[in-house]
């Protein structure tokens, strides 16, 4: 880009999100391209040093103006929040929004196809869904495409998926799940935001279909409470059996990511490929989770 040129412009859908949120800031370090925030509620976002635009991918209508002059797009779906409109649908109107408005570079939150990996051993909506979405990224035409997939958070430590207090004292995570099984990828959604960015900075290397998996780890929950034991926690985990735990509506799903998650990993078995490449792209090291838990989960404090 010549000096004075103005910035090309990234539109980032989620931008109050876990993972828009973490584009917007690593591309706003980065200082390379100009950020356009989409979120539902634009009065509510501040943003400096950027533009706030409403989006909402429920109604197709309000994506031509979002999109309009961008030359890439970040795009991201919430299979949590309950809506009328199917999350695949919602990611196609994004889709076919950022094409017709000419964006260069797509870049589309997946997650690993769990009924493919599988063979159909294992359901898991909220994982394979998104991946559906990826035939119609490929086949949307635009000059660029990328794939990332996000970890599990290590924010679900203290959130979602927080250890329960016990009767006897202290806090156990108490799952359908071998607690010795290494098979969990864990990560900060800071860092899929420097891959996201550092993606949009080097399309000759990452915008040609590159799935980019993000995580500091491979770990299992034995290593987890370990690490956060030695940080003055007073935490274990407990196995119970499935039928324990399938009390609850989504328990079934879950049960099958656990086992999922035990025979391929989160990231299947090709993780460790995509996960190089993330790193390549980032440019930089992806955060550490003792380090991370040390800043956001000290012992004693708020959990």
């Amino acid at each position: 880009m010549s000096a004075g040129a103005p910035k090309k412009l990234i539109a980032v859908v989620g931008a109050s999100g876990a993972q828009g949120g973490g584009v917007i800031r690593a591309l706003q370090a980065r200082s390379v391209f100009a950020v356009r925030a989409l979120t539902r509620r634009p009065r509510d976002f501040r943003l400096d040093g950027g533009e706030v635009v409403e989006a909402d991918l429920t109604r197709p209508d309000s994506l031509a103006r979002a999109f309009q002059g961008a030359y890439g797009a970040f795009v991201v779906t919430n299979f949590w929040e309950k809506s009328a409109v199917p999350e695949q649908t919602q990611a196609r109107n994004a889709i076919r929004a950022a094409r017709d408005a000419g964006v260069q570079h797509l870049v589309w939150s997946t997650l690993p196809d769990v009924d493919a990996i599988s063979g159909g051993a294992f359901h898991v909506p909220h994982f394979t869904g998104k991946a559906e979405v990826d035939a119609d990224v490929k086949a949307a035409g635009f000059p660029a495409y990328t794939f990332v997939e996000a970890p599990f958070y290590f924010q679900n430590l203290s959130t979602v998926f927080a250890p329960e207090p016990q009767p006897g004292g202290g806090k156990a995570w108490v799952l359908p799940l071998d607690p010795n099984a290494r098979c969990l990828h864990i990560g900060d959604p800071a860092d899929l935001g420097k891959v996201v960015a550092g993606a949009f900075e080097k399309p000759e290397a990452a915008g040609r279909g590159q799935h980019l998996s993000i995580a500091s780890a491979l770990v299992s929950f034995a290593e987890i409470a370990a690490t956060l034991r030695a940080q003055g926690h007073d935490v274990s985990f407990r196995q119970v059996p499935a039928e324990a735990y399938s009390t609850f509506p989504g328990a079934e799903e879950l049960v099958a990511m656990f086992r999922y998650w035990e025979k391929f990993t989160y990231f299947g078995p090709d993780a460790e490929a995509k996960i190089a490449l993330a790193r390549d792209i980032a440019g930089e090291p992806f955060a550490d989770f003792a380090d991370w838990a040390r800043r956001n989960m000290p012992a004693g404090g708020p959990r």
